[in-house]
């Protein structure tokens, strides 16, 4: 497990465009999919990353809490599942499944939309505005496995709730920390 932080991409970068299969219902999910929503929350997440599974139920939650709002939720894992077998699409869609994801989970098998948006960790966060401008690429929360804080989401919520009510995000923005994604042979950035 290698401990590495978000990017922090640039604020105001505009939201790359992908086309990715959702691992649940086979549909391909795109920019475009989330055209009518005011926001747009990337998430890349995987299965086996101890930190995922540390804010999966949060994840989960944070699905259903927002579901009827005006924001699109989408995660994406790009892990090498020929390496790590329990992020290949079919371990992806139990998992989806076993947690009640509100969301499409999408597996980016070339990892070419990790590589777009500059996704290095699991879990890492990229929330855009209604011009798909990213207003907020940081951490859920302050908890880590072992620390004993609460997993309750507030950074990420906070900056949900700031754009879809017009105002600017804080720019007091953490860095998400995980486990670095698998990238494959031969592919890493």
């Amino acid at each position: 497990m290698a401990l590495t932080p978000s990017t922090m991409l640039a604020l105001g970068t505009k939201a790359p465009d992908f086309s990715l299969p959702d691992v649940s219902s086979g549909k391909t999910i795109s920019l475009a999919t989330f055209a009518d929503k005011k926001a747009l929350l990337v998430m890349f997440i995987c299965r086996h990353c101890p930190y995922v599974q540390h804010v999966k139920n949060e994840l989960a939650k944070l699905g259903k809490d927002y579901a009827a709002k005006e924001i699109g939720i989408v995660a994406i894992s790009a892990n090498d599942a020929a390496n790590y077998p329990e992020d290949a699409p079919a371990s992806l869609k139990t998992m989806a499944q076993e947690e009640g994801f509100a969301f499409p989970f999408c597996y980016d098998e070339r990892q070419e939309t990790a590589k777009a948006y500059t996704a290095a960790c699991t879990p890492d966060f990229f929330l855009f505005d209604a011009n798909r401008e990213l207003a907020y690429r940081g951490q859920l929360d302050d908890s880590r496995p072992g620390n004993n804080k609460p997993v309750t989401g507030r950074d990420l919520r906070a900056a949900i709730d700031a754009v879809l009510a017009g105002k600017p995000v804080s720019s007091d923005q953490k860095p998400s920390i995980g486990c670095n994604i698998k990238w494959k042979p031969g592919l890493e950035p």
